[in-house]
């Protein structure tokens, strides 16, 4: 342990050193990044608080592995709710996110999969990279795709709120939808891409009326599910993935918008917000489950696949 202990306190110089030059109090959530010193790697070291990043042994996200995944004949179909939400969609600095309104008279409820409550839609996460050929956080048997959204929501059975549900037994559903290039694009991702010039700083936002959560999701019944963790800092392990088996569709120009924003503030614009993933973590012998037969009576033919020869192959089959 004596070896590593300089390379620690040397990572912890250079942030005291940083806070000493800020003239403004900084709070523990401009501390984190995606990459170097303050990256994924070291989220656990930055905060006491966040020790989960590196400790814990139920962290997201993971690569599937097509040839793992564990069928569950008891895993029932996934509902949202089909009503629309007005909210906000922020550049926070981090990632692109909309929240929906506080006073939204009817909720979009999360049902049914794998979760045994109610959970109440709360928020959405844009993962993306510079790159197409990163971005999204989860992985298919080792390959990225150029994006990844993430629709989360709350146990509304047994918590008041998302911050309240955060820290607690399966207080937080995600369901994750992972984006392939394509010459057209899922019309609710547009809603987020077409005044994209209104928050290319952090810190700004923008208003979005009658937003269909719902409509967002692709034509598959088909999932995987497991128990892992936010994939931010400080990486509660209580989250349920729902990760559907196929993509959506964003536009080469819709990712180069998306491209042009920036992590900082006009006057210190910084960095490109894109590359905001973490990488997989370990399972650490989690199961991953899946309602995709793959002995199904259909025949293969037939059969939805998740053959890791030609990766996250969308189902056919209704």
């Amino acid at each position: 342990m004596a070896a590593h202990r300089p390379v620690f306190l040397g990572i912890w110089g250079v942030f005291v050193l940083v806070l000493i030059q800020e003239s403004k109090p900084v709070s523990w959530e401009e501390w984190w990044t995606y990459d170097g010193i303050s990256g994924p790697a070291f989220w656990g070291l930055i905060n006491p608080e966040w020790s989960l990043c590196n400790k814990g042994r139920r962290q997201s996200p993971v690569n599937l592995e097509p040839q793992r995944l564990l069928f569950d004949p008891n895993l029932q179909a996934l509902h949202l709710d089909k009503h629309k939400v007005s909210g906000v969609l922020t550049n926070t600095g981090h990632s692109v996110v909309f929240t929906v309104d506080n006073d939204t008279r009817q909720p979009v409820n999360i049902t049914g999969g794998p979760l045994s409550y109610r959970y109440q839609f709360h928020e959405i996460h844009l993962h993306y990279g510079l790159f197409d050929n990163v971005g999204s956080e989860h992985t298919v048997d080792g390959y990225s795709f150029p994006a990844e959204i993430q629709i989360f929501g709350f146990n509304s059975h047994l918590y008041n709120n998302f911050s309240d549900a955060l820290h607690r037994a399966q207080g937080i559903v995600a369901v994750s939808l992972l984006l392939q290039v394509g010459d057209l694009s899922n019309p609710e991702v547009r809603l987020f891409t077409e005044h994209l010039d209104k928050i290319t700083y952090g810190g700004q936002s923008m208003e979005i009326k009658r937003f269909g959560v719902r409509e967002l999701l692709p034509d598959t019944m088909h999932y995987m599910t497991y128990d892992g963790s936010t994939t931010m800092p400080a990486c509660h392990e209580t989250t349920t993935w729902i990760i559907l088996n196929k993509p959506i569709y964003i536009t080469k120009q819709q990712l180069r918008s998306l491209r042009e924003l920036r992590q900082g503030d006009m006057r210190h614009p910084k960095a490109p917000l894109g590359n905001n993933f973490r990488p997989p973590q370990p399972l650490h012998h989690r199961p991953v489950r899946t309602n995709i037969d793959f002995n199904s009576e259909h025949g293969p033919k037939n059969c939805p696949t998740m053959n890791r020869d030609i990766y996250y192959k969308a189902n056919s089959w209704k």
